[in-house]
């Protein structure tokens, strides 16, 4: 497989010149030459094949023949101990990515990064320096991934006073190899900072630098396989029991609310399903549109993002207009300039996009109440990007702008990452182990002023 340029066809690198290079020369992301297809026993089968195995067929293509198949069998193994349920919650299913060593979505990229980058530079000498912006859980699952990585060290940017406590010491209480800065300003100026480092020839000169961001295709392809593995096991007509981390009291599920809606979106044998996911950088659903396309049985998404509604509002009007991000409780997605719609209008026009996805946006107060209700309901506990999600299909629902079929709202990140909003709204959040190891940690950070010459120095 072949990568270029968003914004140029020429000079195509390889998989390794994309993944360690991070940015193209021009600016753009890398993008592959094109979307392969899984082959027909596969496609058959991803509702009853391991998750190691579907990781396994949707990553080789993509990096065929440069991690060799028998390498690629032990990197995926190594990477994926956990999985994703997909479980039960009311009248829909929830698609739970948080069972990770961080707690969030990021650990299915992040991990499989980390060791791509340890196998393409065997033998290297000099150390490899990564540049990650994060506006929550990126930071933790890459501090995570790379910890103790022998020949890369990792510097974190991330928004002063904009992520959770429990984030803030996932990103800045490992130490070691790994180093975090603080940023006196929003998500868009940390990203834009990285940008701005890898544009500058002088830095490039003293060390190599690469990116753990999703503007790296090796951290957005890994993405693809929770919704292939789920979008299989759904076409079966069947769910996941909980999982250790599912966030769902123990006494049993209480009735779905009357009203007509029973059972709208339950799975059904052979019909594909519909993902909700919450959306910020706008990688995750990237990642979604390619499991599609390589033919996971996936009828439509929806894009549900907080207040800052850039690519909805790009939906309905097909005005793209970025815009200054706006701080809201779903702290992750507080992004008005999404990096990864650059590689989602390289490869599609608008009308594609408006024939695969919905946009849709919640307020804060419509985020609380979600929380609440879903909880009171059902017995279960929605993280804020959550449950901008399961309220954005109801949104949708309302609006009879979506029809009744399977459908799975992504919960991005363990609930009590964010217990601060959440608590008050629901009661105390059974805690994972992963996050009460964390909790231990003292986070280690400088802060800096959102300018390039104060992030040079600080390197």
């Amino acid at each position: 497989m072949r990568y270029y340029s968003t914004r140029s066809r020429g000079e195509p690198v390889s998989f390794a010149g994309a993944v360690l290079t991070g940015l193209a020369p021009d600016g753009g992301l890398f993008i592959p030459e094109e979307i392969p297809r899984y082959r027909d026993a596969v496609k058959a089968s991803l509702g009853t094949m391991d998750f190691g195995d579907i990781a396994f067929e949707t990553i080789k293509p993509f990096v065929h023949p440069e991690i060799p198949d028998p390498v690629l069998e032990d990197l995926v193994h190594s990477a994926y101990p956990f999985t994703a349920p997909l479980v039960r919650v009311g009248d829909r299913q929830v698609l739970e990515l948080f069972h990770g060593p961080t707690a969030a979505f990021k650990d299915f990229g992040a991990r499989f990064m980390a060791r791509a980058f340890s196998y393409l530079r065997r033998g290297e000498d000099k150390p490899l320096r990564i540049l990650v912006a994060t506006s929550g859980d990126t930071g933790g699952a890459v501090a995570d991934g790379f910890y103790g990585i022998p020949g890369i060290s990792v510097t974190v940017l991330y928004p002063k006073g904009r992520v959770s406590p429990l984030q803030e010491r996932q990103i800045a209480g490992l130490g070691g190899n790994i180093s975090a800065l603080a940023v006196e300003g929003s998500f868009d100026d940390c990203q834009r900072l990285v940008k701005a480092a890898f544009g500058d020839e002088s830095l490039k000169k003293r060390f190599p630098l690469s990116s753990a961001n999703s503007i790296n295709v090796a951290r957005l392809i890994p993405q693809g396989v929770y919704y292939a593995a789920a979008a299989g096991k759904a076409f079966t007509g069947s769910v996941h029991e909980d999982g250790e981390a599912t966030p769902r009291e123990k006494a049993a599920e209480r009735p779905v609310p009357s009203g007509g809606k029973e059972g709208k979106f339950r799975v059904a044998p052979g019909q594909p399903i519909t993902f909700c996911v919450p959306s910020g950088n706008f990688g995750n659903l990237t990642a979604g549109l390619y499991a599609q396309k390589m033919g996971a049985p996936i009828r439509l998404f929806i894009a549900a993002t907080n207040i800052n509604k850039t690519v909805p509002d790009y939906l309905a009007s097909g005005n793209y207009e970025a815009r200054p991000s706006q701080a809201t409780i779903s702290n992750a997605m507080d992004v008005g300039a999404p990096s990864n719609f650059e590689r989602m209008a390289a490869q599609w026009s608008l009308e594609e996009l408006r024939g695969m996805i919905r946009g849709v946006f919640v307020t804060d107060d419509e985020t609380r109440r979600a929380i609440a209700t879903v909880h009171e309901t059902l017995g279960y506990f929605l993280d804020p990007h959550g449950a901008v999600g399961w309220e954005g299909a109801d949104k949708l629902w309302d609006q009879k702008l979506l029809d009744e079929g399977p459908l799975a709202v992504l919960a991005t990140a363990h609930p009590a990452k964010f217990g601060e909003t959440v608590e008050p709204l629901a009661g105390k959040i059974p805690l994972p182990p992963s996050l009460t190891e964390a909790l231990g940690r003292l986070p280690h950070a400088q802060t800096i002023p959102a300018d390039i010459s104060a992030l040079i120095a600080a390197l």
